[in-house]
Formats: structure tokens, C-alpha cells, sequence
């Protein structure tokens, strides 16, 4: 499962998955975290990088090209780039394999796997609307981290859970304790 986090505001979110992937048995992590991140992760959490890059199996930096996540032939079940700036949506959208999130990305559409991208931009114009039809014409799922308050959250982190947990069952992953609706 190959994780990434880009830059955009909402880093935890991709923390929260890394966090809940690795208590599930028999999932191997692959992360790759772009230089934006690490400076929002700095800003909006009290975790460090080397607490994040634990989380995973293997880390990847951006800029690696030639690593394994490259390429197609490397087996995975899919990718969530948690969260998603608009910046590496318009790369993942325009095939624009600048880096390695879009790069892996793009791999993760030519083979047919899942790609789930929490983008993290409000309010959208209509450029950014073009953007995600794009990557969703190309197969990916837009995942804006939403909150859902049938719920009931009680606090931020049941916000994070839920919106991480609904993308990463969008994977095929079974997240346990996840409050569903069940009718009135």
C-alpha cells in the first residue's frame, strides 16, 4: 500500500493512515512525504518526521524516481495521498510525473489500481473541478475529507477516523470500529 502526503493542510490525515494501516496484519507500507508536507507537518502537528517515517514499512523520498513505487511492475493495492494539494492533483490529472507522488500515482491509474485522493482545497474554482473530473475520467477517487456528522462525532480525532477510515475501505481495507449509518 503505498501512502503519500503532500503538502496541502490536513497532514494528519495521512498520519491517521499510516497509523491505522499498521495495526492491520499483513499490509506492507510504502510513504512518500514532499518537501511542502514536511513544513505543514511542522505547523500542524506535534509529530516529527522520523515519528511519521516509522509508521511505514519503507519510506521513499519525493524526489526518487527509481524507487520501487515507480514502477508497475512493483506490486501494490493501491495509493492514497492523504492529503492531496491541488498541486500534485494537477500533476496526477496531467500526468505530469514531476515527482514521486505523482509518479507512483500515475503507475497506480496505467495498472488499474485503486488511487484515492483526499483533496484538501476549499473553496474550489472551476479549474480545480477540472482537475479532479480528469483524474477521475483516469479512475481515481476524489476524496475530499469531508466530515459526516450522522455519526455523532465527539471530537476531532472521530472527524480524522471516519474520513480516513471511509477512504481506506474505498482500498478495500476492512476498518474496524467505524460508525455507520443504519437508517433512523
Amino acid at each position: 500500500m503505498v501512502i503519500a502526503i503532500s503538502g496541502a493542510s490536513g497532514s494528519i490525515y495521512g498520519i491517521r493512515a499510516l497509523q491505522l494501516l499498521k495495526e492491520m496484519k499483513d499490509v506492507r507500507t510504502h510513504l512518500t512525504v514532499t518537501p511542502s508536507a514536511k513544513s505543514t507537518i511542522g505547523v500542524e502537528t506535534n509529530f516529527s518526521i522520523s515519528e511519521i517515517e516509522e509508521l511505514a514499512d519503507e519510506v521513499h523520498s519525493s524526489r526518487d524516481i527509481g524507487a520501487s513505487i515507480a514502477s508497475g511492475s512493483f506490486k501494490t493495492s493501491g495509493m492514497i495521498v492523504a492529503p492531496c494539494s491541488i498541486k500534485s492533483l494537477s500533476a496526477i490529472a496531467n500526468s505530469f510525473g514531476a515527482d514521486l507522488v505523482s509518479r507512483a500515482a500515475d503507475v497506480t491509474l496505467k495498472e488499474r489500481r485503486p488511487l484515492i485522493l483526499m483533496v484538501r482545497e476549499t473553496p474550489f474554482h472551476l479549474g480545480h473541478l477540472r482537475l479532479m473530473t480528469k483524474a477521475t475520467e483516469m479512475g481515481a477517487v476524489i476524496y475530499p475529507p469531508i466530515p459526516a456528522f450522522y455519526n455523532n462525532p465527539e471530537s476531532l480525532e472521530d472527524v480524522i477516523d471516519h474520513s480516513v477510515g471511509r477512504a481506506l475501505e474505498h482500498l478495500g481495507f476492512e476498518v474496524s470500529d467505524l460508525k455507520r449509518w443504519e437508517g433512523r
